[in-house]
């Protein structure tokens, strides 16, 4: 077998292996709880993909869980470990609130849209930016700066927001004007009456395209991938090792920033403190199973979409916290199953 081939069946196999896997955890903890496996998987499937506003809901769990996915695949491509998009998320879901609770009525709905994806995009950017910059200038390590960069903005949010922005008697700013709305899917397909899916799954896509080609098809994200792969080499090449570990990180840290997309724009159309749930670090689970690979990343949020949901659905029979538990045995087994698949394909050398 050539080593392309190889390669790409590793990186096809590993996420179906590891939920294989982990599906056979969860039967076992299942059937701890007296309950039929079948039974459970029937019922999560009825009520999230299966019906209508299953499917609505589980689009809109998935939205954020790309954008978080893609900002920590990205900086993984890189050869960084992008663990501060809880704080990027934050940052850039405040600028966005901001700017669109503070636009003026007349403006268009487009352009409303437009000025408020790029400032939460530049303002995660920023957040980003800086342990790139802190990486490239003086060797920190990326993980210890984006943990503590968390801690500094969501303070540092906390208090724009209890002293600036906030409704008086609140926790969260005031409302985006209507112009600077998504449209709900339910005005393009009514079966998803009811949900709060809305135009951000589609941007979210368009996002993961848009994120694909940069790193495939073009210079630069052939320089990025380089110095993920090898930085020693790639400076060697003449590429400027410095300037893209910086410019991964800002990217990376732009796509954490419209995470909140889904919840300002197509949602509650406000800045609340704590609204994220931790949706930052889940980016490292998604980024993780779709092996950070865009169309990876998508397929593995839906899947997690899917359990969120579904967590919900099969609460009445056992707790949903059977499926934070499913979650994070789906990312042991990928850690475990990465080491375990190179040796089988190594022994049909």
């Amino acid at each position: 077998m050539d080593k392309l081939n190889k390669k790409i069946l590793i990186e096809f196999i590993i996420p179906i292996f590891a939920v294989l896997l982990a599906l056979i955890f969860s039967d076992i903890l299942i059937l701890i709880y007296k309950e039929s496996p079948l039974k459970i998987y029937k019922l999560l499937l009825e009520g999230t993909i299966f019906n209508s506003y299953g499917i609505g809901q589980v689009i809109f769990k998935t939205t954020p869980l790309i954008f978080s996915g893609l900002a920590v695949a990205f900086a993984f491509r890189t050869g960084l470990f992008n663990i501060g998009g809880e704080g990027q998320l934050y940052m850039g879901t405040f600028v966005t609130a901001v700017i669109g609770a503070y636009l003026p009525d007349s403006i268009p709905r487009f352009l409303a849209v437009i000025l408020c994806l790029l400032g939460g995009f530049l303002a995660g950017g920023l957040i980003g930016f800086i342990p790139g910059f802190l990486k490239a200038k003086t060797g920190s390590h990326e993980v210890i700066n984006t943990i503590m960069l968390n801690f500094i903005v969501l303070a540092f949010i906390n208090y724009l927001l209890v002293t600036y922005f906030r409704v008086p008697e609140t926790l969260h700013t005031k409302e985006i004007i209507s112009n600077a709305h998504l449209a709900r899917l339910s005005e393009f397909i009514p079966a998803l009456d009811s949900t709060y899916a809305s135009l951000a799954f589609v941007i979210a896509i368009l996002t993961a395209i848009v994120v694909y080609v940069i790193l495939w098809k073009t210079k630069f994200g052939y320089e990025l991938r380089a110095v993920g792969h090898n930085p020693e080499a790639a400076a060697t090449a003449g590429i400027n090792v410095k300037k893209c570990i910086m410019m991964s990180m800002a990217i990376s840290g732009g796509l954490a920033g419209l995470i909140g997309l889904n919840y300002v724009l197509g949602d509650k159309y406000y800045f609340e403190e704590g609204f994220s749930s931790g949706l930052g670090f889940m980016g490292i689970a998604v980024a993780l199973l779709g092996r950070n690979h865009p169309l990876g990343v998508v397929i593995a949020a839906f899947l997690f979409g899917v359990l969120s949901e579904g967590g919900l659905v099969i609460n009445a029979v056992v707790p949903k916290e059977l499926v934070d538990i499913l979650q994070a045995i789906v990312i042991i087994c990928v850690v475990a199953s990465t080491t375990e698949v190179r040796k089988i394909l190594a022994r049909g050398k």
